[in-house]
């Protein structure tokens, strides 16, 4: 009994931190694709001069093409929806996490990354 017990305060315990990384790891498919978006979209600018404009259209794992003149692609398995602004000399791309997150909480995982190759975590899922 007292095994069972110790097993379970253990388990207490270790479970919200292993949540925590899972949902950490889970953010490094955003961070990648953004990284891949922000280095496409700047050899497009040394190519033409101007960022490339996707006109609204968000790339999601049921349109997983919607990127390839910029050459992302997403998974089917994607946990996030990508979207890009562009804005005359500059772009903003955000990635966001779709419902239920990555932890199954109601708050969105959301980072971005600008022109500059500045990346940010907009809304953190994985501290929440």
């Amino acid at each position: 009994m007292i095994v069972v017990v110790i097993i379970g305060i253990l388990a207490a315990m270790a479970i919200p931190k292993f949540m925590t990384v899972a949902a950490r790891s889970k953010q490094s498919e955003a961070k990648k694709i953004l990284k891949q978006i922000y280095v496409n979209q700047r050899a497009h600018y040394q190519e033409t001069e101007t960022y490339w404009d996707p006109g609204g259209v968000v790339l999601t794992p049921a349109n997983p093409n919607a990127y390839k003149d910029i050459l992302v692609e997403l998974m089917s398995t994607s946990r996030y929806a990508y979207s890009i602004v562009v804005n005359g000399g500059s772009f903003v791309a955000t990635a966001t996490c779709a419902a239920p997150g990555l932890d199954d909480d109601p708050t969105p995982d959301v980072w971005t990354i600008d022109d500059a190759g500045n990346l940010a975590n907009t809304s953190d899922d994985a501290s929440s």
